[in-house]
Formats: C-alpha cells, sequence, structure tokens
C-alpha cells in the first residue's frame, strides 16, 4: 500500500516579533512571532531544505519523481522542481512537476503522488510544499503569515503513515487571490470569506470523508485543520465535533501561516508524537477543500530522528528591524552593491558542481578534492598523490564542515551586511570558500561546525541563480 515513507520540513532561522511590526507603524502590541525566510531564501530553496530533512537515510538517486507545490514560485517559466530535483542529487530522468495557484496545492500534489505510487507509474516520489506569500506592509495579512516548507516521501516499502481515504469538495470562492504581476496577496472581505466559505466547506467534507471510512470524530487521534487564526480554527474544528485535546496546535504563535504548506506542517507537528495505530486528519482550505485521514504503523518510530517542526521552531534568531525585513522582500530600493553574480551558461556548465555540488575522490588514494573533473573549474591532478585524471564523482553537499578562516565585508555586504565569508574543511577531506548566513557575525569563529545551505544568488535584473552557502550547526 503506498502511503508516507518519511517527512521532513524547514521554518526559516529568522523570526519577527510582531511588536516589532507593529512598532514600525506607530502602533502597540502585537502577539507572537513571524518566521521569516532569509534575504536569499525563496520556496525552490525551501523546499530543498525540507527534502534534506526527509530524505535523510535515503539514497536520491531511487527517487522517481519531485512535486513540488506552492503559491509563490520564484520562477513562473522555468520548472521549480528541476531546481530542487538537481540540489538534491536526483537522477536526471525523474519526473518532476510543479503544482500552484492555489492553498490546496500541497495536498492535491501528496495526494497525486500517492495515486501515482498507487498505480506503479512510479516507485517513489518527493513531495515538497513551501510558500512566502507576502501582505500589503502594515495590513493584519503581513502579520499573520509565516515563511516555510513540508516535504513527503511517498512510497509502497517501509510506510509509515498510510493514507486511509480522502474527501474533495472543489469551490470557486475567492477570499484570497493573486494575479500575475502582483506582489501582495488579495483578499475580499473577512466575513464572506468565513461565512460562505471557510466555516462550511470543511464541515461538509471532513463529514463527507469519516462517513465514507466509517469513522467518527473521536476515531481521530489528532486534527490538523488549517487556519488563518487560531479562533477560527478552533471554531471550526468545535463544528467538526473534535475535542480541544484532539485539535494540533497551527503555530500560528510562533510560524505564522504559512500558505499551502501549513496544513502539510501542522500534520508533520502531530506525527513527530505519533505513535504506531494512531489516525490522523489533515484539513486544507483554498477555492474549497480536502480531508485525507491517515493512520501511523510501526515504521513511523524508525523516522522521529528528523529535525521536522519541534527541532527547527527551537532553532531561531530574532529580526528586530522592519527596515532589514522590507529590504530582504524587495519593497524598498536598495542601493546596489558588489556581489556575486553568475550566467545561466555558466550555471548549466557547471551544473554538476553548482546546483549538487559535487567534487571528486581520487581512485588511487582516497583524497577528495572540491572541483569536478571536466569542469571549466577542473582538476586533472590529485594534489596528494599526483594521479591524473583517476576520479570518481564525491558530493560536498550533504557533508559537515568546520571553518578554517573567515572574514566580514562591512563595505561590500549587499543586502545584509556584513557580508561573511568563510573557508571551511569538511569533514572526511576537501576545503571550500563559501558565504556563511544565519549568523550572527559575533558567534564567527575558527573551529565554528557548519552545515551546507541551499540558497539563492543575484543572475540579472528579475531572476536568480542558486549555490551552497554554508551555516552554523545548532541542534
Amino acid at each position: 500500500m503506498a502511503g508516507i515513507v518519511s517527512y521532513g520540513a524547514y521554518i526559516p532561522y529568522y523570526r519577527m516579533p510582531r511588536s516589532v511590526m507593529n512598532a514600525a507603524w506607530g502602533r502597540g502590541g502585537g502577539r507572537g512571532e513571524r518566521a521569516v525566510a532569509g534575504y536569499d531564501e525563496d520556496s525552490t530553496s525551501m523546499s530543498v531544505s525540507a527534502g534534506i530533512d526527509c530524505l535523510k537515510g535515503t539514497n536520491p538517486k531511487t527517487v522517481d519523481a519531485v512535486y513540488m507545490a506552492t503559491t509563490t514560485p520564484p520562477y513562473l517559466e522555468r520548472q521549480n522542481s528541476n531546481i530542487v530535483a538537481t540540489a538534491l542529487d536526483f537522477r536526471r530522468d525523474a519526473r518532476n512537476t510543479d503544482f500552484g495557484n492555489c492553498l490546496r496545492s500541497g495536498v492535491s500534489a501528496l495526494q497525486a503522488a500517492i495515486e501515482a505510487v498507487s498505480a506503479g507509474s512510479l516507485n517513489s516520489v518527493l513531495v515538497t510544499v513551501a510558500d512566502m506569500r507576502l501582505g500589503e506592509c502594515g495590513g493584519e495579512f503581513e502579520q499573520s503569515s509565516g515563511d516555510g516548507a513540508a516535504a513527503f516521501l511517498v512510497g509502497n516499502e517501509g510506510v509509515a503513515v498510510e493514507v486511509e481515504g480522502s474527501y474533495t469538495y472543489s469551490d470557486d470562492l475567492s477570499d484570497n487571490w493573486r494575479v500575475d504581476g502582483d506582489t501582495f496577496v488579495s483578499s475580499w472581505e473577512d466575513r464572506f470569506g468565513r461565512d460562505a466559505g471557510y466555516n462550511v466547506t470543511p464541515v461538509e467534507v471532513v463529514k463527507g470523508v469519516l462517513g465514507k471510512l466509517n469513522l467518527t470524530p473521536k476515531d481521530i487521534t489528532k486534527a490538523c485543520i488549517y487556519g488563518a487564526n487560531a479562533r477560527a480554527q478552533a471554531s471550526l474544528a468545535r463544528a467538526m465535533g473534535f475535542a480541544p485535546e484532539q485539535v494540533q496546535d497551527p503555530m500560528l504563535d510562533n510560524m505564522g501561516n504559512t500558505g499551502a504548506a501549513l496544513a502539510p506542517m501542522i500534520l508533520i507537528a502531530a506525527l513527530e508524537d505519533a505513535k504506531p495505530g494512531d489516525r490522523f486528519l489533515m484539513v486544507s482550505w483554498g477555492n474549497g477543500c480536502d480531508a485525507v485521514v491517515l493512520k501511523a504503523t510501526d515504521e513511523i518510530e524508525k523516522i522521529k530522528d528528523r529535525r521536522a517542526i519541534r527541532r527547527h521552531l527551537a532553532i531561531k534568531g530574532t529580526l528586530d528591524n522592519y527596515g532589514k525585513y522590507m529590504r530582504w522582500r524587495g519593497l524598498v530600493p536598495t542601493a546596489v552593491r558588489r556581489g556575486m553574480r553568475v550566467a545561466m551558461s555558466a550555471e548549466w556548465r557547471e551544473r554538476q558542481l553548482g546546483l549538487p555540488l559535487y567534487g571528486v575522490k581520487c581512485l588511487n588514494c582516497g583524497t577528495v578534492q572540491l572541483y569536478m573533473s571536466g569542469s571549466s573549474m577542473r582538476t586533472h591532478i590529485c594534489h596528494e598523490c599526483q594521479a591524473k585524471d583517476n576520479f570518481e564523482p564525491y558530493r560536498f553537499a550533504d557533508k559537515m564542515g568546520k571553518t578554517v578562516s573567515f572574514s566580514h565585508d562591512f563595505l561590500g555586504g549587499g543586502i545584509n551586511p556584513p557580508m561573511t565569508r568563510a573557508v571551511i574543511d569538511f569533514e572526511g577531506g576537501g576545503r571550500g570558500l563559501f558565504d556563511m548566513v544565519d549568523r550572527d557575525p559575533e558567534e564567527c569563529k575558527v573551529g565554528l561546525p557548519v552545515e551546507m545551505t541551499f540558497r539563492k544568488i543575484p543572475l540579472g535584473p528579475g531572476s536568480s541563480s542558486y549555490f551552497w552557502k554554508c551555516k552554523p550547526v545548532r541542534e
């Protein structure tokens, strides 16, 4: 039976207190905080991070496809799932697909993956869901939103979470929307979306799926319900017949509404505490509703070592400068500074080095070096034993490292000065120069443990590319 083999998540390092956002507009108050993606993050890079968490212990070459869902794709005409698959080192014949245009796209992608595996057309599919939606500055939507990602590995062997059934209603009720060229999400009058849609359709869909499976609300261990705010979610859960202790915390106070990723992330938070036999209900919302009933198996105990939600929530730094947030999101003009630029042609030529971060391993003595054989940045000679052109590919993206030296550039620091550059030695060998992100300049030191993170870099006006950077290891 096809089901969820593994799960993973990603919540950006930075959190902005809502009181900081209110203070910027001359208002007081503001409960909780929201997750804020870094200046060099987007839905694609966050999908890669969630995918890394999900694929822990899995050979990426065994996965047949990436289904990436988002309402905020970095590219409208370039397959974003291809970038994710390449960065995660999938096979070139992986069948990658983008899902979008609706807050239900993440659950739709998960259902499509389960159906593909059940039908036998694919054996294993990675589903990633990520969003970083923008609300108008100073508005309620800006405060309530948050950035984040979820990932599921779907297969038919070692299934940790079985899918027992689902039910769907599709309605063209537009309470939120964004047309091509819009920066911010638009909303209709709140009461209309709530009374005509959110308070009605999910109740009908949950009643439908429980009836289809001969279940009652008491059979559900945790209900994972999309909610634009905690009060609305609690009210909806009561209307569905769930007791408060059955409702999974939507985490709106400490990460915000992550759009298409919210319902999947709530489910992952519930799965972190799952025991074999526990039953879960995931309810999405957006132009209709999906309800999916899932049940944990004995395999659930084998995947409790992910960072997932709980550990990501604990790893954080405070962004207490609203001006910096506006600069990161491109909401104010920013002076052009020196920085790394990459051409599309160069990215293609260096595709083995760049996106999956490959180097070489000497077949004669085992020494590893960062640069690929056959690349324009190639190495022909092993610097240890001087053997010539006798290498095999060696991936660095999944390796930890330690800083050998570092520098802070305050003048050419780009959008988030100072720019920190570090030379790192990788575990197992190899050395490279990388930008360091998600760091406090004061914590940088020689010997600092670091891990690799996939981030975007400037390509030119209106576009960006991607490369790997390093960040401090935090647990």
